[in-house]
């Protein structure tokens, strides 16, 4: 029997999907097996390309997910309760802005925005107009670091000294892609070296209680013909000896682990730390410990769940991925890319 779409926007959480590319496809599937909790519409600026994806996601028994190439009209949806993003990076600033002056909670890619500037604003909006925000880090979130999170806690590997990370692919050289145009935010610190500072500021908040300020930074790499990043390696040092390494870049590759150094022993995320379900413990003289942790549906399930417990409580912020920690990763990614050079034309 068919389930009226008035009937679903009452009992169940409705998604708007801005933005209807290839991540996009992920969010949809975790909706979709999630409880009480639906896409409500698709927006895009290519409509055929929205329709299309709506039509994708359409299930038998429920009513088809409509398509708009129009952003206020899918905001002003009654049955739209929140807004995930998954645009170029360069749009993101303009469609939170819109979704929070709508009332609609706002679940954004990473990064939220290209800079600590423009990030600034729409916090504030957040907060004097009570709607939830929060930047899509779904790592935070996965299974696997609740496992992390319990060793750097109870002090397993004891005082923390350092991590390294990668996060590297080969991607061939496009001067119109969003990797590689300046007039979208492209470049791999913000599309790849994100993840490697969230996850940094991370492990030291769980191994300290609070992640301190770098007392130096340090930065190099190699631009792309148009002036955007393709490669980044970075040093920051947060003093008492704990240094955090990684290397990010679209034109090479590498083990995309991470690894957290203690007194007495380390942790191993030993592939593609972002989307792990691995980890590793290691002390010095015992057998490693190695814990399989695997997604409930596709990974993004926690941060989807995390933005709806939210929405629904009234929260305009989520612990686990705060308005500060946004700011402050942000403000690091400023840093390094005025060490190369690196500035987009809409700034």
């Amino acid at each position: 029997m068919n389930t009226s779409r008035a009937a679903l926007a009452s009992t169940s959480f409705g998604w708007a999907l801005v933005g209807p590319g290839n991540i996009a496809h992920r969010f949809a599937d975790a909706v979709h097996r999630l409880p009480g909790m639906h896409l409500a519409v698709v927006q895009g600026r290519d409509h055929s390309r929205a329709q299309a994806f709506a039509e994708h996601w359409t299930r038998d028994g429920l009513p088809p997910i409509p398509a708009t190439a129009d952003l206020a009209a899918a905001l002003a949806r009654p049955d739209v309760d929140g807004v995930y993003i998954a645009t170029p990076h360069a749009f993101h600033g303009g469609a939170i802005r819109e979704a929070l002056l709508a009332g609609k909670a706002v679940l954004c890619e990473k990064p939220l925005v290209a800079s600590r500037a423009e990030a600034l604003p729409l916090v504030g909006l957040a907060r004097e107009r009570g709607v939830f925000l929060m930047e899509a880090v779904w790592t935070r979130f996965l299974p696997v670091y609740a496992t992390i999170k319990a060793w750097l806690a109870d002090g397993a590997i004891g005082p923390l000294r350092g991590m390294q990370s990668s996060f590297c692919f080969d991607s061939p050289y496009e001067p119109t892609s969003r990797l590689y145009d300046p007039a979208l935010a492209g470049g791999a610190l913000l599309d790849l070296g994100v993840y490697n500072l969230t996850m940094t500021r991370w492990v030291l908040q769980q191994a300290l209680g609070e992640c301190p300020e770098p007392v130096a930074l340090q930065a190099s790499g190699q631009l792309a013909p148009t002036g955007v990043d393709q490669r980044v390696w970075a040093t920051l040092d947060f003093g008492d000896g704990r240094v955090s390494q990684f290397t990010c870049g679209f034109d090479g590759s590498a083990d995309n682990g991470l690894r957290i150094f203690g007194q007495r022993g380390h942790i191993v995320v030993p592939r593609v730390f972002w989307e792990a379900t691995e980890a590793q413990l290691h002390i010095d003289g015992e057998a490693p410990v190695v814990v399989q942790a695997p997604f409930a549906i596709n990974g993004f399930e926690g941060e989807i769940e995390e933005a709806v417990r939210c929405a629904r409580a009234g929260r305009i912020e989520s612990a686990t991925m705060s308005h500060a920690d946004t700011l402050a990763t942000l403000g690091w990614m400023d840093r390094i890319r005025a060490q190369l050079g690196v500035r987009y034309p809409f700034e």
